[in-house]
């Protein structure tokens, strides 16, 4: 199992702060894929993904037990 953490409008769009997924193993650009599937509009191509809180690269491999977090670009001024 991997645990997944929305912030801001991602946690919105979802309708949830987390969830778990039985996927493991797969890389975050396929996690990403399955993001934009499962939730239309999810901005897969804009959001950064990190992985037992590091930022992590589209080809890093999530393992199971493995926390990931989506983080959406922030604006603010």
């Amino acid at each position: 199992m991997i645990t997944v953490h929305y912030f801001a409008r991602l946690r919105e769009l979802t309708g949830k702060g987390e969830e778990s997924l039985d996927r493991a193993p797969l890389t975050v650009q396929e996690l990403l894929d399955w993001a934009e599937t499962t939730y239309p509009g999810f901005g897969k191509d804009t959001i950064h993904v990190a992985v037992n809180e590091e930022y992590a690269r589209k080809e890093d491999v999530i393992q199971a037990g493995d926390v990931c977090a989506f983080i959406p670009p922030v604006s603010g001024g």
